[in-house]
């Protein structure tokens, strides 16, 4: 990458520049088992509201991708995190998935969170589970025909975890 990357926590205002992305991944509906039609503010709310931290990840100026990271399960489950990240597709390919992943993993740390897990990577997504394992993670369970793909149909879905 040659622009520095710089991630920081995202504003409200941020919203505006990561509603296109957001909506072109999740309406392919093939990476993100969220509602393809989901609305502007629904997504607000889930991307940024119900987590406990959302950032933005800036190429110069430009918001090139976001992720957020929250508590996976309350309880005696609430030191493991989960996070879910999203790059423009003009960005693809230049390492900001993989920067956000460390630095999400650097937050949780700091948050005091012992454990990330992805509950429903959609096993087709070959080039996030490649990056994932390389980042540590690994395949913890396979869910049979849990995606609904909208190409290929059923597939598994995968949960992945690593130690922090």
């Amino acid at each position: 990458m040659t622009t520095p990357l710089t991630i920081r926590e995202a504003t409200e205002q941020d919203w505006q520049a990561v509603w296109p992305f957001f909506q072109d991944i999740v309406k392919r509906a093939d990476t993100y088992g969220i509602d393809p039609e989901i609305s502007k503010g629904a997504a607000r709310k889930l991307w940024c509201e119900l987590s406990e931290k959302s950032f933005v990840a800036l190429t110069g100026n430009q918001i090139a991708g976001t992720y957020y990271l929250k508590t996976n399960h309350a309880g005696p489950g609430n030191h493991v995190c989960n996070c879910g990240y999203m790059v423009d597709a003009d960005y693809r390919g230049q390492g900001l998935a993989s920067s956000m992943c460390e630095h999400s993993q650097k937050i949780a740390k700091s948050l005091g969170y012992r454990a990330m897990q992805f509950n429903f990577v959609a096993s087709s997504n070959t080039g996030a589970i490649r990056l994932w394992e390389k980042l540590g993670f690994s395949i913890q369970a396979r869910l049979p025909d849990a995606f609904q793909h909208p190409r290929l149909g059923l597939i598994d879905a995968l949960v992945m975890y690593k130690w922090l």
